[in-house]
């Protein structure tokens, strides 16, 4: 029998496809909006040049250092502006746009349903994630995952974002987990692994790119179907 009784997960990047999803929006809204002959840039490049100023400023906001709004504006404003000019209008538009359309994609990470359906029986599941309350819920409620989670908490909603300790107290708090009867599964090293790590929580280093690290975790794993056999 498993020590654990509560199951906390991130979820982009985990269970829901965000690279997969993402790309598939940006690739419509680029074509939507004729972006490649407004700007002379190929798409891929666009994507290359966007996705390393998401990254920039999600680690910002991790930090503290900008705001919800400011991360949505800055990463398709700094992005277009790397290529060149674009009315203020159409970026607003697109950024918009992108933010209705890419929770409404549906990818999930391979095997997302098949562990959470194995493990729903014995555990109870919940959420936590960095990710923005209005769009985390279209994407749980798209994709068929919102029935699995008995607790969907989301760092907007309460001002505080992983890897700070209060995140993960406010998850156990509001579900009655204690630190050693709960796990926490994530991509990020940073935010999931050492935010769980450092309250006491063990932890699932979801690393399906195996990329080489040396932080020490609980668990790594490169394909969620390994987590069964860990806990079953």
């Amino acid at each position: 029998m498993s020590k654990y009784q509560h199951l906390f997960f991130d979820l982009d990047h985990t269970l829901w496809d965000f690279e997969t999803n993402s790309q598939e929006a940006l690739l419509d809204l680029y074509q939507r909006h004729d972006i490649e002959n407004r700007l002379q840039a190929p798409v891929h490049e666009f994507l290359s040049a966007y996705y390393r100023i998401n990254d920039e400023l999600w680690a910002l906001y991790r930090q503290g250092k900008v705001g919800k709004e400011e991360l949505r504006h800055q990463r398709f404003q700094r992005a277009f502006h790397s290529f060149g000019n674009l009315e203020e209008d159409t970026i607003r538009r697109f950024e918009r746009e992108y933010m209705e359309l890419a929770p409404q994609k549906t990818a999930l990470m391979p095997g997302t349903l098949e562990l959470l359906t194995a493990l729903k029986p014995h555990f109870q599941l919940h959420i936590i994630t960095n990710g923005f309350a209005e769009t985390q819920k279209v994407k749980l409620a798209g994709s068929g995952l919102q029935s699995f989670f008995d607790l969907i908490l989301c760092s907007d909603t309460i001002g505080i974002n992983k890897p700070e300790a209060g995140i993960f107290i406010e998850a156990l708090k509001r579900t009655g987990a204690q630190r050693k009867n709960s796990l926490m599964i994530g991509d990020n090293l940073l935010a999931d692994i050492g935010g769980a790590r450092n309250v006491g929580i063990d932890q699932v280093y979801y690393n399906p790119k195996q990329e080489r690290h040396q932080d020490k975790v609980t668990l790594e794993i490169k394909a969620l179907s390994e987590l069964l056999p860990f806990l079953l």
